[in-house]
């Protein structure tokens, strides 16, 4: 096995301004200097798109600075942002930055007590908040934070000082006095707070270094995950919050390669988004995919006579797909003639240019990634957290370097090893983590840090193997360390906080058994329990689009969701599905008992995260009288 060693990243003629690289707010003055866009950040505003160029971003940036120093904001102070992904976020976070303070993004859609929890532990003293909406859940706990000092609002709200004021009194100002600020600056400095989205207990505040960052973006860039056209004229199409450090740091991926960045109205608006401004790739999780996927069976199930006959023959070779490397001979000619008839309308309803996408934050079904990239769209998968800022391994192009079903190859300049645990087979336990990447800790929590990263090691809480290029497992010993040199794929098998025990002492990772059933294309999510229980158990919400189609086809009547999840002859259909699926799996892990749910889970509900991860917690309590009446006998 090898160790890690310096890596030399980014050999191009650009060489000397890439050096310059040390603090993230560089990334915009390497732009500046580079290649400079007339687009390089828009957004919706009154149906129309409102562009802004790489010297208005620096502009407006360097009049947020302005504005922080006249309120008397320096190095080491924390400003916060609440608001959905626009342009002005841009600004603030810039301009916060390059003073040297500490940026703390927020969820738009967290709750008045997590912004009260947020703001008072982080000390913040300046708060960015988009619209009044999300200013009305500041002001009913604003008593109980003494440290902040002033609010402005994107949006006019009477009352409250204007952001567009600040940029206007501050725009036509020397700027001198920033680059003092700038050269204050160093790449160990805190640049940002990322408060865990907390899946299981109160968030906890990531601290996250220039250098992290910028090791981190230097460590994926060069791994041909994006592929310039001939004119550089690439557009990203950006919906994922900028609050997470996953969109975070791709916007500052982007900044360095130039790629213009168009920020979605909303969830709602993606699909026409992209047929607006066709963009060449971007980042997703993968429910998002899953309900793109979803539309095109619905759509599918309307077809009749020959154009039926052609998608099933389409979808029959498209789940023979293994890798873009073995498209050859017999299988490339019929996959051809399956994207000419097919995959290409799939293609133009992403707007006909994507060359990539890359999916994070949440496991993707292989069988969605294979559809995807037979189909012409590559889906990248990468694994990383907040703690790994935030990317550890990604697959990328290129011969043996993405194998489906996998989170990729470990970055250069990170090391990997498997640290083993009791009940499982060799090379399988937690995933630990090392390199520049890693966090400087939680902030104002020493002993939760300390046992979270151990001798320079980031404990993940996640549990994998690595695996050769035709999926054999590789038997690594604890003390093994894995780089990008090595030709092995990291495969995610579970969360070890999320493993449970049954009462018969077998262990359980529910994680396995919900990716397999989702495969299913009538269950749209899904959550295993069963700690300290005989078995199992398993609530289902349906796909309600693929099981509405269904019960037309069999002419079962139903007024509403709950009418329809209460049908017997529903029922029966996901028995069914429940015993296929449990088929792989012992007898002690397969699913005895289920409920099917009325409504999906959803961030605005609390049961999701605002990046779609489950929160097993709250599922559960949400719905504990169901789970005790599975073990009731």
């Amino acid at each position: 096995m090898q160790t890690a060693t310096t890596v030399e990243i980014f050999p191009s003629k650009e060489i000397k301004q890439k050096e310059k690289i040390k603090r993230v707010f560089d990334f915009l003055a390497y732009q500046e200097n580079v290649e400079p866009k007339p687009d390089c950040i828009a957004s919706k505003v009154n149906g129309q798109w409102r562009k802004y160029s790489t010297q208005k971003v620096r502009k407006n940036a360097d009049a947020v600075s302005l504005g922080l120093i006249d309120l008397g904001v320096k190095k080491g102070d924390v400003v916060a942002i609440i608001s959905e992904n626009r342009p002005e976020w841009n600004f603030c976070d810039l301009g916060t930055i390059q003073l040297g303070a500490v940026v703390v993004p927020l969820y738009p859609n967290a709750s008045s007590n997590d912004f009260e929890y947020i703001l008072e532990h982080a000390e913040v003293k300046v708060l960015f908040v988009s619209q009044k909406m999300f200013l009305d859940k500041v002001l009913k706990v604003k008593d109980n934070l003494p440290n902040l000092q002033t609010i402005y609002t994107f949006e006019k709200v009477e009352g409250f000082d204007y952001f567009g004021d600040l940029i206007q009194a501050n725009s036509n100002k020397d700027t001198g006095i920033i680059e003092t600020y700038r050269q204050q600056v160093y790449p160990e400095d805190l640049m940002t707070l990322m408060y865990t989205s907390g899946t299981t207990g109160t968030p906890k505040g990531v601290m996250i270094s220039h250098d992290n960052l910028v090791f981190n973006i230097f460590g994926t860039i060069d791994l041909n995950l994006i592929q310039k056209t001939p004119d550089g004229d690439m557009r990203a199409l950006s919906f994922l919050p900028l609050c997470h450090v996953f969109e975070k740091s791709v916007f500052y991926s982007y900044l360095f390669q130039s790629i213009s960045v168009y920020y979605a109205e909303s969830l709602e608006t993606i699909a026409a988004n992209m047929q607006e401004i066709k963009p060449h790739g971007f980042t997703t999780v993968p429910r998002l995919l899953e309900k793109v996927y979803e539309k095109i069976e619905a759509k599918a199930a309307e077809l009749t006579g020959i154009k039926k006959m052609i998608f099933d023959w389409a979808m029959s070779v498209a789940r023979q797909y293994t890798n873009e490397d073995e498209v050859s001979g017999w299988y490339g000619f019929q996959l051809g003639i399956a994207r000419k008839l097919v995959f290409k309308k799939w293609q133009e309803a992403l707007g006909g240019n994507v060359q990539f996408v890359i999916s994070g934050a949440a496991a993707l079904q292989p069988r969605l990634a294979q559809m995807f990239w037979a189909a012409g769209i590559p889906i990248l998968e990468g694994y990383g957290q907040s703690e790994s800022t935030p990317s550890g391994s990604i697959n990328y192009f290129g011969k043996g370097n993405c194998k489906i079903g996998t989170v990729g190859k470990v970055i250069p300049g990170i090391e990997m090893r498997i640290e083993a645990m009791d009940g499982y087979r060799k090379g399988e336990g937690e995933i630990l983590m090392r390199g520049r990447n890693i966090m400087k800790g939680y902030y104002k929590k020493p002993d939760v840090t300390a046992e979270t990263v151990v001798d320079g090691w980031l404990h993940t809480g996640d549990i994998g193997i690595f695996v050769d290029g035709r999926g054999n497992l590789i038997p690594l010993d604890s003390d093994q360390i894995v780089t990008s040199k090595n030709p092995y794929f990291l495969k995610i098998t579970d969360r070890k906080k999320e493993i449970f025990k049954t009462s018969g002492g077998k262990y359980i990772a529910p994680l396995q058994l919900e990716t397999k059933f989702k495969e299913s294309h009538f269950i749209e999510q899904m959550c295993v329990f069963g700690e300290n229980e005989k078995f199992p158990s398993a609530l289902i919400v349906p796909s309600f689009e693929s099981l509405k189609k269904w019960c037309e086809e069999h002419h079962i009547k139903y007024t509403n969701n709950v009418d329809m999840v209460g049908n017997a002859a529903v029922i029966e259909l996901f028995q069914k599905e429940v015993d296929k699926y449990n088929e792989p799996f012992g007898n002690y892990e397969r699913i005895k008992k289920f409920a099917l749910l009325p409504v999906e889970w959803t961030s605005d509900s609390g049961e999701l995260t605002p990046t779609q991860k489950m929160k097993r917690r709250v599922i559960q309590e949400n719905y504990r009288d169901i789970i005790e009446d599975f073990y009731k006998e």
